[in-house]
């Protein structure tokens, strides 16, 4: 770990001592407070946390010799480590403050789309278009993904290879599979990396990660590098690390792999008529581009939608709920948020690729809201489930699921419909008053009376 070294300035004698009468005067109080913060910020169920933490690894053993590592690698690899405690997304014993959690989970919608980043990373994304043509170019020929789209992938991942993966990734893996929220799934990758250092893909010097173990220019976990990754320039070696041409082509090949549709985009803005509001959000609701167009949905700034996706499959996508932009998703969309599984992430990287393709800002703008910690918004979706709401997940994550289903509860409660879970909700829900879902009306042909309701074939729950 590099460190810097600040230098320090020249003082006079005067200055000199009275700041060394200072110091000695607050070293004491100094030193309380510090011993303080450590007992409020070290869990007391931690204090065995090394001894238990050896014995993990030590029980991970047989598990990675299956893998084909062998016992000097597998030293090698844990020599000298310990759990890293500040990553998000870890439920440590005793703890009783929130999680922290991801970008993806924790911010509004106009954090996280912030306009100012969206425009630098367009700007340097068109560069990269003609920098990149021909590796581009043959992408698109041979997987099928428009060079916009795995661009976009670079930029939000790493913005464009500026910012370097911080961590060991056999530190990170090891603590989220002791300690994190998907234990096995980090578990599987963690034995995917002591591979990595196996098969000397990378050295134990290099095989830096995200907090989340992921790779690379386009960030791959290492179960993805074996499966996924894609050799383009034909030298042997699939290098994500070091070969634009390969990162983006394994980033293409994991799209398509997820079902990537050639050709189509993500989605489109749109305009609602006065009869839609955001309780039509969700695969639920999905249709044809046709019906939606029968129904009075508009893209935004007087365009036509393409005459060629009239058959598609769309949903509606409101991420602020009222209170912003509203979106027709195609599939696309949703490979998108395979890669990454967040409605704001594959948002994005949809704009980010139009940006790049010579697009804009959304029309509408995003108000200024709230977003709620995730426990409150576990609890929200407990009590929801609890009254017989169609829950689809139980995680602290307002997902397209939890956001339709607030407007739901607000709807069936008397309550103005917004879609946006808030402490508001939350506490109405609390009450004795709270009601269930209202039941569907049918007409008396049987058919479903509610004109935003389809069946989708997105594969979303």
């Amino acid at each position: 770990m590099l460190k810097t070294v600040a230098r320090r300035k020249a003082v006079g004698p005067a200055r000199r001592c009275r700041r060394s009468k200072w110091a000695s005067l607050l070293a004491p109080a100094v030193t309380a407070l510090l011993l303080l913060a450590a007992a409020i910020v070290t869990p007391p169920a931690l204090a065995q946390s090394n001894e238990a933490f050896r014995q993990f690894v030590t029980e991970l053993w047989p598990e990675a010799q299956g893998m084909g590592v062998s016992r000097a690698t597998f030293d090698m690899a844990f020599r000298g480590v310990e759990p890293d405690l500040s990553i998000p997304d870890l439920v440590l014993p005793g703890q009783t403050k929130e999680v922290k959690g991801q970008a993806e989970f924790t911010r509004t919608p106009a954090e996280y789309l912030n306009v100012s980043h969206l425009t630098r990373l367009s700007e340097q994304g068109r560069t990269l278009l003609t920098q990149h043509a021909a590796d581009l170019a043959k992408i698109e020929q041979v997987i099928g993904v428009q060079r916009h789209v795995v661009l976009a992938i670079w930029g939000r991942e790493t913005a464009f290879g500026a910012h370097r993966s911080p961590h060991y990734a056999v530190q990170v893996l090891a603590t989220q599979a002791w300690l994190g929220r998907r234990k096995e799934m980090f578990r599987t990758e963690l034995l995917y990396a002591l591979k990595m250092l196996e098969d000397k893909v990378r050295t134990r010097e290099t095989i830096n990660a995200s907090w989340a173990g992921a790779m690379g220019l386009t960030q791959f976990m290492p179960s993805e590098f074996y499966t996924l990754a894609y050799d383009l320039d034909g030298d042997g070696r699939k290098d994500i690390w070091g070969s634009v041409g390969d990162a983006l082509a394994s980033a293409a090949n994991q799209l398509k792999t997820k079902g990537w549709v050639p050709g189509q985009a993500w989605g489109y803005e749109v305009r609602l008529p006065a009869s839609m509001n955001c309780l039509a959000e969700g695969a639920d609701h999905a249709r044809p581009m046709r019906e939606w167009i029968k129904l009075g949905v508009a893209r935004t700034r007087g365009r036509e939608f393409p005459a060629d996706i009239q058959d598609a499959q769309a949903l509606l996508l409101t991420p602020a709920g009222a209170y912003g932009p509203a979106f027709l998703a195609l599939e696309n969309f949703l490979v998108i948020k395979r890669y990454n599984t967040s409605d704001l992430y594959a948002l994005f990287v949809g704009n980010l690729a139009d940006r790049i393709a010579g697009g804009g800002d959304f029309e509408t703008p995003w108000a200024s809201v709230r977003q709620l910690p995730a426990k409150s918004v576990e609890q929200l979706q407990e009590r929801m489930q609890g009254l017989g709401y169609a829950v689809a997940k139980v995680d602290g994550k307002a997902g397209m699921n939890t956001r339709s289903l607030v407007g739901a509860y607000q709807k069936a409660n008397g309550m103005k419909v917004d879609c946006w879970p808030t402490e508001a909700v939350l506490t109405h829900m609390r009450g004795s008053t709270a009601r269930g879902p209202e039941p569907a009306a049918k007409p008396a042909d049987g058919t479903d009376s509610d004109p935003t309701r389809g069946r989708s074939g997105l594969g979303v729950r």
